[in-house]
């Protein structure tokens, strides 16, 4: 047998990336499991295994004696003597088992133990290896297509890439080569379940972590992520050395990083905002390269209303309102999108509508005075605040706190809707009267090349504006006018409510 079989060990140990060790293991038992079968009583069989010499020995401990009764477990005096001339009745010897004694099926299930013990070393291994790795990026080719999903080799293991979790509107074919994350390990019968995707966000994450070596190095953290894949995502990136300006690091010179990655991702178009802990500063910057002229900000809604540049409005809403559920999803804030236009007319109106607080059912003299000390002049007032912030107010217990809350929000939401009511009438109304002086110029020859649309149908028009806008602009240039967008100093008008 010689150095044949350690040849064929070490062959199986590498291919399988297996330790030796647990080759040898796994023979041993396979070896035994023949053994057993041709004798099933036999307790004395031991197996050793030498690499050096390249040799596995199967001994079998007889007791000699002088009339064998169990030739399992006994040797005679006359056959112990020609192996050792020393031998003695009572002595025990090792006897040198050949494996031709074992017989065929013996082998046969030898080799399938062997095998199966093989697989099984190699699904702990593979296991153990990717368990701790869930979140980090991969490499591999694409072997095996169906409408399921992808099977895809990373050279140590296979793993599985879902229909669901594969960028809209990619496709690969066998041979190609694909990154992805790594979102889940299972461990099932058939062995570990390995699966990977291409749309996670913590694969945009991981690819500018490879092409950014100061994320890698955590000089740039990047804070958030929103994405639509295969279409838009923005990120937030912040840096904690003021030398490093993390939105040109992560674009790179002339763009090479941050094309790399949007390359890998089917060219889905990568906004790159500078991260802010002011909410206000951040959602403005989010919003670009629409320019935020005012902001209030609703805490308890967890919301913003935001006024942009009124020919600005279509950019800042997006196509098919991506660009505010992206920002929305970036900052965690509820964004509702105004023209200035708009704004400022439904701050007009609510002034007009604004009720003295002491209007409202169950708020006598006494207690209105207590409200005005703590500037709760209108009951719109009233509505923002908290039933515990109520509370410290002298005189004023839980149940009075949240029934007078309840009641000032129910107001509150008749006022704004009667608002909103009164504002689109408005609308309505100049839109007419924009027509008409649209048809009355047609009718005499006059030019209406001058003529805007109005704030609604610029709104119902933001598919087409945000198209035509932002298909002028590259990712790299987009994502420099963020942080030119955004200065560290800017300041926007704000009304907290």
């Amino acid at each position: 047998m010689g150095y044949d079989i350690v040849e064929a060990m070490t062959q199986i140990a590498r291919q399988k990336n297996i330790e030796f060790e647990a080759v040898v293991q796994t023979l041993e038992a396979g070896i035994l499991a023949a053994a057993r079968k041709k004798y099933p009583d036999a307790n004395n069989i031991t197996f050793s295994f030498s690499k050096s010499e390249g040799e596995i020995t199967i001994t079998a401990l007889k007791t000699v004696v002088e009339q064998v009764e169990d030739p399992i477990n006994e040797i005679s005096r006359d056959e112990a003597v020609t192996l050792d001339k020393t031998a003695q009745v009572g002595d025990e010897m090792d006897i040198y088992l050949d494996y031709e004694e074992f017989g065929r099926n013996a082998v046969a299930s030898a080799k399938q133990i062997l095998i199966q013990r093989v697989r099984e070393a190699e699904r702990v291994r593979i296991y153990e290896e990717f368990k701790d790795r869930v979140g980090k990026l991969v490499s591999g080719v694409v072997t095996q297509i169906d409408k399921t999903g992808l099977l895809v080799n990373l050279g140590n293991a296979e793993v599985f890439l879902p229909t669901r979790e594969l960028i809209p509107r990619e496709r690969f074919r066998q041979g190609d080569r694909l990154r992805a994350i790594i979102t889940q390990v299972e461990e099932v019968s058939r062995g570990p379940q390995i699966t990977i995707s291409r749309v996670s966000d913590n694969f945009i994450r991981a690819l500018f972590e490879l092409e950014v070596p100061e994320i890698y190095e955590r000089i740039i953290e990047i804070k958030a992520i929103a994405r639509e894949p295969g279409d838009r995502a923005k990120i937030a990136v912040t840096s904690i050395d003021d030398r490093v300006d993390p939105i040109g690091a992560c674009v790179g010179m002339k763009g090479v990083r941050v094309q790399a990655v949007v390359r890998e991702l089917s060219n889905e178009r990568i906004d790159i905002v500078l991260f802010s802990s002011n909410s206000e500063l951040f959602v403005s910057r989010s919003l670009a390269p629409a320019k935020v002229t005012a902001l209030d900000i609703f805490s308890e809604q967890h919301s913003m209303t935001v006024a942009v540049e009124d020919e600005k409005l279509s950019l800042a809403i997006g196509r098919g309102g991506q660009n505010a559920r992206l920002a929305s999803k970036l900052t965690g804030w509820k964004i509702n999108i105004l023209s200035d236009k708009e704004y400022h007319m439904i701050k007009r109106r609510k002034a007009d509508l604004a009720v003295p607080v002491g209007q409202l059912d169950g708020v006598g003299p006494k207690m209105q005075a207590r409200l005005l000390e703590n500037d709760i002049a209108t009951v719109q007032d009233l509505s923002t605040w908290s039933v515990e912030d109520l509370t410290e107010i002298e005189g004023i217990g839980k149940k009075t706190a949240e029934g007078l809350i309840e009641t000032a929000r129910q107001m509150t939401r008749e006022i704004e809707k009667e608002c909103l009511t009164k504002i689109k009438q408005e609308i309505a109304a100049e839109q007419l009267e924009e027509r008409e002086r649209t048809a009355s110029l047609r009718e005499s020859g006059g030019d209406t090349s001058g003529l805007f649309k109005s704030d609604a149908e610029a709104w119902d028009d933001s598919d087409e504006d945000a198209k035509e806008e932002q298909s002028e602009e590259s990712v790299e240039s987009h994502s420099s006018d963020t942080a030119d967008d955004a200065p560290k100093d800017e300041t926007i008008e704000s009304d907290k409510a």
